[in-house]
């Protein structure tokens, strides 16, 4: 599977991203202009598709003899709702009543897909005829040589909530998404949370983070069926997102994706308790909660009713004693003046162990908010641990930081892990082959984040002798607290005028004299001037 967002640039280049593109603008011309209705009603048509497809494999492989063959998705009654009938229906209208009355049912109803549950609510919203036929006739078009391309092309129709101006604040940018999950370099043999999954990007990175550098492991029954039901967990309390999170689950391989409609910040099964090895997030952070929509068992150990600093305090109850978490969050945590604030910094630093803080650049989530955020990554010890914190402060991280985020590198160089990668498609076994590409100083200039984590490695080591007058450093628990716990890089960071060549004061004192002469020379020939104009 793809290790970044660059690998999935060069999967779906071409035709297959071209076809993308034009079912998003069938979509929007055909009157649905909301990126993430338009995303729902993609989802339902490739996921019928889908169907059809594994129905194919099944047949096949029953036809070989092969005793593995699962039960039949469709039996001989339900032939009519498999895709490619639906596909060869010229009547229009007909099809569309078949899918509305039929198809929908029958997704609704289906068990073992992980899917029925967050189809409840569900609706089919394309009210045009020729709609419906145009972008079924463009979906039709994709073909995948394997399943990595289908989960990448599904990631790369997500991006457009990003990009589109509207929910964006569902969707953390892919690059800073990989990033967290670099730095965390999350197993197969871990529990993996996001307790607000939005269209649950963090997971799968994740996934495909383990599926590339631990495929050894996964090799192992055990540990790959383990991975699959209980390896990654998403939690949102937008239904919408809920569907779309357990989609994209479903399009990267995961037939029971484990993602709930929950309020995190609600009570919770205590089954949850310290359950989990790493939480991976970027909650929601634009307000305050009423004391009496907080779960008891957080306001037991918080007074607050900011979100931002509720989530943390959730994050370590998630998380099992030795657990980590990389998280991001509005840079007022790291600052600010109330109880509530200083309470959890000293939390983090005092009784578990905080081992980074990474300044974002303020634009970072532009042109949706122009909030400037930090990722702090801490370990549940209960124990304390805190002896230093390493900081770093992003100040670029490959795109402009303006409404219009252009990426200022080519697509290889972008995200914390450039690569180059094989573009000659046509051997599927070679389509995603990457190799580690080096930035220039001046390339790193434009894009810190594999900076960012080669330092992070040397946090212990090299980076303790770092001036503070660099990108990165550390700082003693003994000294954050001397701050009352303030962890806002600027607190700490070292700024070096520098020094500015000045003139001697006797080189300039005579430059004035010279000019004072000038000027009373000047004055001396006009008044003569006007004296002998006087005198005619």
């Amino acid at each position: 599977m793809s290790d970044s967002a660059d690998t999935l640039n060069y999967m779906i280049t071409g035709a297959l991203k071209n076809n993308v593109d034009r079912i998003w603008d069938t979509f929007w011309s055909g009157g649905i202009s909301n990126p993430v209705s338009v995303i729902e009603q993609f989802t339902y048509l490739l996921f019928i598709k889908d169907l059809d497809e594994r129905q194919v494999q099944i047949d096949k492989r029953r036809a070989l003899g092969d005793p593995t063959a699962t039960e039949d998705i469709f039996d001989a009654s339900q032939q009519d709702l498999r895709w490619r009938n639906l596909i060869e229906d010229r009547d229009i209208a007909r099809r569309k009543v078949t899918i509305i009355t039929k198809v929908f049912p029958f997704i609704k109803e289906m068990g073992g897909t992980g899917f029925q549950e967050h189809m409840a609510n569900a609706s089919f919203d394309i009210e045009s005829e020729a709609t419906l036929s145009r972008v079924m006739e463009l979906i039709d078009l994709l073909q995948f040589s394997n399943k990595d391309m289908k989960g990448d092309l599904y990631e790369y129709m997500l991006d457009k909530l990003s990009t589109s101006g509207t929910n964006g604040q569902f969707r953390t940018t892919s690059h800073i998404i990989e990033l967290l999950v670099a730095l965390m370099e999350p197993t197969p043999q871990q529990r993996i949370i996001d307790p607000a999954c939005g269209t649950a990007g963090f997971l799968v990175a994740a996934n495909d983070w383990i599926a590339h550098h631990h495929r050894e492991d996964l090799y192992n029954k055990d540990t790959r069926t383990t991975f699959i039901t209980e390896g990654l967990t998403g939690f949102d309390f937008d239904k919408t997102m809920v569907r779309i999170a357990a989609m994209n689950m479903f399009m990267h391989g995961f037939e029971e994706p484990n993602i709930s409609y929950r309020d995190s910040l609600q009570q919770l099964p205590t089954t949850f308790d310290e359950a989990f090895d790493l939480v991976l997030a970027n909650p929601p952070f634009a307000g305050s909660l009423d004391k009496d929509a907080v779960d008891p068992k957080l306001k037991s150990v918080t007074t607050a009713k900011k979100t931002e600093i509720l989530f943390v305090h959730r994050f370590l109850q998630l998380l099992k004693p030795g657990g980590r978490a990389a998280v991001i969050v509005p840079e007022g945590v790291l600052f600010g003046s109330t109880k509530a604030h200083k309470a959890l910094r000293k939390t983090l630093v005092e009784d578990q162990r905080l081992d980074a803080v990474i300044k974002l650049p303020s634009g970072a989530f532009k042109p949706y908010s122009g909030v400037s955020t930090a990722v702090l990554c801490f370990t549940r010890t209960d124990s304390g641990g805190t002896d230093e914190v390493w900081f770093y402060d992003v100040t670029a991280d490959g795109y402009s930081l303006d409404d219009k985020r252009t990426p200022l590198l080519d697509a290889p160089l972008l995200g914390p892990s450039p690569a180059s990668h094989i573009q000659d498609l046509s051997d599927p076994a070679l389509a995603d082959v990457p190799t580690s590409v080096t930035l220039t100083d001046e390339q790193l200039k434009l894009n810190n984040l594999p900076d960012v984590v080669a330092r992070w490695h040397a946090r212990t080591t090299d980076e303790r002798e770092r001036a503070r007058t660099d990108y990165s450093f550390t700082v003693s628990k003994e000294e954050i607290a001397q701050t009352d716990y303030d962890l806002s890089m600027n607190r700490y960071k070292e700024i070096v005028l520098e020094a500015e060549e000045t003139r001697d004061p006797m080189d300039i004192i005579a430059e004035i004299e010279e000019l004072d002469r000038d000027i009373a020379q000047g004055l001396a020939n006009l008044k003569a001037l006007l004296s002998e104009e006087k005198g005619k």
